[in-house]
């Protein structure tokens, strides 16, 4: 049983509301043809569509079966459709591409029923229309009437408990409006049929009952009906199954649909594989020339990293100085006049010279805040700290490798710059080592070289010699490692920087990789070259004997493999060096840190462990006449007084004498 209460259908319109509804209350049976008649806007179709679901009422209850409707959810209107409502339109609403048969079939899909189950239901309920013969043809091959019936036959499929149509005589032909209404006539004996029409005859000949609308209001009901006859039972609310669709049910009508339209479908194809093909290109070129961005800033930072020193000066500045005549002079052209840079020069190297301070700018990277590790790929410490390596495999002893003494000891240090002084033009004596930093990135470090052989270097003692593409060293590389005889090269340099004629072995040496890896050398702190005698401590770096015994019980330095440079990388390391990781320098800080000789020193911070005197004491000597020194000295314990009187010998000859100030 259906039932309207007071049923209030409102539309907004601008600032005012239209009624299409205005309390309608009616109740019909399970089994009748009911009638609605009225004028155009009276409310028919909103009444029709607020029985089918098709519209939500605005107040009021519309009963199923003595159940509320106030309550229900989308999904419980989509089941009360699905299989408690049929339409029937005036326009018939046609697939036209698809078959009669097609076309009813339809109906079921969203029913979850199998495809040979929905097959015999269509061509039954086909023939009961009288259009058994039709199955296979298309709407457009048929005439009005026909098409009306396949509508009803779509609306019965699913064997609803109500059918609804709407003016279903309206597009129809005299002959064919009687070939509906009988059908729908026969239709009604075994369920409730409402019909919205505006043929007063029609519905006077085949209705068993006519409802009139005028305004929204039911102004007459030839046969009303209270539904007292009937029980409500909201307990048995029926639970009908949610409508479905399988995959494959889908699949077909998508892939039925496309191929009825196959000019359409192939358009919308190629412009949409236009339009893919077109992202698709702009996103492989924005990430290729970002790929591209990437591998230049790496190269070109591997290459040229960004150094920060302890202290440096504004050279911008010095050499754009502020040259402009001064204004208080005539000048012509017979003379030539000077303009004041120096002055002003040294005013910038004062006010321009900047101190860094690494040693907080260090704590502030390693803290986390710095946002530098998102932006870097490595970021890397050099330290003051030299870092001493020998061999003692040689043919003529111990051999210090690093750093490089073969031009130290023939005068020719190389002059270089010293880019750590604050005064430009500083200049300071350095050698050519060829043991190098490698960076703290072991993907970047992947990435730029090729292991020739052995393997990359894992912990601190282990290191690497790293050659060209041509897997090639220097000579000079064989000589500072004592593969070549460095005091050769020595000989002949100190040859040639006389002017004399020298030669050295230009040929061509050749070693396996098993005669390099494997090569061992020695780590030495500075710390270790002092001995404690006494009160103080002793250089012991002459002491060939000492030099040996501590060499021999210092930690061992491994070559692990031999790597070259990636075709196409660009690295900042040379090639012929050897290269060791970061962590060797902090290990070798680590221990000159707790060496006796420095804990010795944190222990006494005002006494000179070197010179067993008070640093007040130091200061104050500078006081002294060199005649006050000596006598000071001497009044010193006897081991102290062979190396103070050193320095006073030193000062001597830079040209002190004993009525100068020391």
């Amino acid at each position: 049983m259906l039932e309207l209460k007071n049923i209030t259908k409102e539309y907004p319109n601008g600032d005012s509301v239209v009624h299409a509804l205005d309390k309608v209350s009616v109740c019909f049976r399970e089994n009748e043809f009911v009638s609605v008649l009225g004028p155009s806007g009276c409310g028919k179709t909103t009444l029709l569509n607020i029985i089918g679901g098709l519209d939500r009422y605005s107040e009021g209850d519309l009963c199923i079966n003595g159940v509320s409707t106030k309550k229900y959810h989308d999904r419980d209107w989509d089941s009360y459709r699905n299989h408690s409502i049929g339409f029937v339109f005036q326009s018939y609403n046609l697939i036209p591409h698809q078959s009669v048969l097609a076309n009813v079939e339809l109906a079921l899909t969203l029913s979850g029923v199998s495809k040979k189950e929905r097959r015999a239901r269509a061509v039954a309920v086909l023939e009961k229309v009288g259009l058994g013969d039709q199955l296979h043809k298309r709407p457009n091959q048929m005439s009005g009437g026909q098409m009306q019936r396949v509508a009803i036959a779509r609306a019965l499929i699913n064997d609803p408990a109500i059918l609804l149509a709407d003016e279903p005589t309206g597009a129809l032909d005299s002959e064919s409006s009687l070939q509906v209404m009988e059908l729908l006539k026969e239709v009604a004996k075994d369920r409730l049929v409402i019909m919205v029409t505006h043929n007063p005859e029609i519905a006077e000949k085949y209705s068993t009952r006519i409802i009139r609308l005028r305004d929204g209001r039911i102004t007459d009901d030839t046969m009303p009906y209270d539904g007292s006859d009937v029980a409500p039972t909201p307990e048995k609310k029926k639970r009908e199954r949610k409508p479905s669709m399988s995959f494959f049910t889908a699949l077909s009508l998508s892939f039925n649909n496309l191929m009825t339209k196959k000019a359409r479908t192939i358009l919308i194809a190629f412009a949409g594989s236009i339009g893919i093909i077109g992202i698709a290109l702009i996103l492989s070129m924005s990430n290729g020339i970002q790929q591209l961005i990437d591998r230049m800033e790496q190269e070109t930072l591997s290459s040229y990293p960004l150094t920060l020193e302890k202290s440096t000066i504004d050279l911008s500045s010095m050499m754009s100085q502020n040259r402009e005549p001064a204004a208080d002079i005539e000048r012509d052209n017979d003379h030539i006049y000077s303009v004041n840079v120096m002055s002003t020069m040294m005013d910038t190297m004062i006010q321009g010279s900047k101190v860094n301070n690494l040693s907080e700018f260090k704590h502030y990277i390693e803290s986390g805040q710095s946002g530098l590790e998102e932006l870097t790929s490595d970021i890397s410490y050099t330290y003051s700290t030299p870092l001493n390596i020998y061999r003692t495999d040689t043919e003529h002893g111990t051999l210090q490798v690093n750093p490089n003494q073969i031009f130290a000891e023939i005068g020719m240090g190389q002059v270089t710059q010293n880019s750590g002084s604050a005064i430009p033009g500083s200049y300071m004596q350095t050698t050519m080592d060829v043991w190098v930093q490698m960076n703290s990135n072991e993907a970047l470090l992947d990435s730029q070289y090729d292991i020739v052989a052995g393997r990359m270097p894992e912990s601190y003692n282990e290191v690497v010699l790293i050659v060209d593409e041509n897997n090639q060293v220097t000579d000079f590389t064989l000589y500072s490692l004592g593969l070549l005889d460095p005091e050769e090269l020595k000989d002949a340099l100190t040859q040639a920087a006389k002017g004399e004629e020298a030669s050295l072995d230009t040929s061509t040496h050749v070693y396996s990789n098993d005669e390099l890896i494997g090569l061992k050398f020695k780590l030495l702190t500075n710390t270790d070259l002092f001995v404690k005698e006494g009160d103080v401590w002793l250089d012991k770096s002459e002491d060939q004997a000492y030099m040996t015994s501590i060499l021999n019980a210092s930690e061992d330095i491994t070559i692990v493999g031999i790597i070259r440079p990636a075709e196409g990388a660009t690295t900042s390391t040379s090639n012929g060096v050897i290269g060791y990781r970061a962590d060797l320098m902090t290990h070798l800080i680590e221990k000159v840190n707790t060496s006796p000789i420095v804990l010795e020193q944190k222990a006494n911070p005002d006494t000179d462990v070197f010179t067993g005197l008070p640093f007040e004491a130091q200061e104050a000597s500078a006081s002294y006449t060199m005649v006050e020194l000596e006598a000071y000295i001497a009044a010193l314990p006897q081991e102290q007084q062979t190396e103070l009187m050193g320095y006073v010998e030193q000062m001597r000859m830079s040209g002190m004498d004993d009525d100068s100030i020391a």
